[in-house]
């Protein structure tokens, strides 16, 4: 898997087959993906940066679906439980899954300079974590892995 975020790709499309996958899915596992569901993802993968919930509020608000706080939180929590979105600790936000339908366990390149976000998988058992979690006898099943820096963009501006 390749990281999503920092390249060049057809937007449009991404959007496109990122909705196809979460209907297809929601139909698939007889999940119910409401309006208000549907545009919350529309919005993430529309993007590619990690936004808050009231962020994600203040856009439904506008287009008449819901001007309450758990309006966004409900529609969030679903996209997270269902594998659509991750939660981005280290900026409280969310981001749509670039990788959706896949098994993975992502992290997060996070730009300091411009705030976007690249999802890209790791693989947790495996490594210098995988060995330390082994020997402890532990059984890793979920990690947040998130790298701050800078994105190609705002290193380029930066030089």
């Amino acid at each position: 898997m390749t990281a999503l975020g920092f390249t060049q790709h057809d937007h449009a499309k991404c959007v496109r087959s990122g909705l196809a996958a979460a209907e297809a899915q929601c139909r698939a596992r007889k999940l119910r993906l409401t309006p208000v569901r549907r545009r919350a993802l529309e919005i993430l993968l529309s993007e590619h940066r990690a936004l808050g919930a009231y962020d994600l509020l203040a856009r439904l608000s506008e287009e008449g679906l819901g001007s309450q706080p758990p309006v966004a939180y409900r529609a969030l929590d679903f996209l997270v439980k269902a594998g659509f979105a991750h939660k981005v600790e280290a900026l409280n936000a969310y981001l749509a899954c670039a990788h959706l339908g896949d098994d993975h366990a992502p992290a997060f390149l996070i730009c300091r300079a411009c705030r976007s976000v690249a999802e890209t998988a790791t693989t947790p058992r495996q490594g210098r974590l995988g060995a330390a979690a082994e020997e402890a006898g532990f059984l890793i099943e979920r990690t947040v892995v998130e790298a701050q820096g800078l994105c190609p963009a705002c290193r380029k501006a930066a030089a």
